[in-house]
């Protein structure tokens, strides 16, 4: 059993740290070859020190300027984000981000179901961005499919 106090070696509360990943919009020839790169650049960033980085510059901010400050830059970064993922399990309570779009997206079973939440006045068109992202994964799933008769065949 974990045990509070400070006489353990359990963290406890929230740690943030994060990465910059580049976020293209484009249709490629060979869907595959976009995925494989993001793949590495993914892989090459989780690898790095970046993440510590970020969360132990984060800790020191909020230490020598105080938590108003911190949660300033936070904020801050994450207004000018595009895109956040999270490996966390979501909330309890219902969370809003105003002006945001929040996907979410669950692979199971050879099924991918993608959920929107979008702020209409933003994006009024959001279900061309759900076909959109449907379209997108059919390419990639085609390609991947095409990729394994020719290695089956080979």
């Amino acid at each position: 059993m974990i045990v509070s106090g400070k006489n353990n070696d359990v963290a406890w509360g929230n740690q943030i740290g994060y990465i910059l990943l580049p976020f293209q919009l484009a249709v490629h020839d060979d869907p595959l070859a976009y995925v494989r790169k993001a793949k590495k650049t993914l892989d090459r960033k989780k690898s790095s020190l970046e993440v510590i980085f970020t969360c132990k510059i984060s800790e020191l901010f909020v230490k020598m300027f105080g938590l108003k400050a911190g949660a300033f830059i936070i904020g801050r970064m994450l207004t000018n984000t595009t895109t956040t993922f999270s490996n966390m399990v979501g909330p309890t309570e219902q969370v809003e981000f105003y002006q945001a779009l929040i996907v979410h997206y669950q692979s199971y079973n050879g099924t991918i179901k993608v959920i929107l939440s979008v702020d209409e006045e933003i994006i009024p068109n959001y279900t061309q961005l759900l076909d959109d992202f449907v379209e997108s994964f059919r390419h990639i799933k085609d390609a991947a499919s095409r990729l394994s008769k020719h290695v089956k065949k080979g």
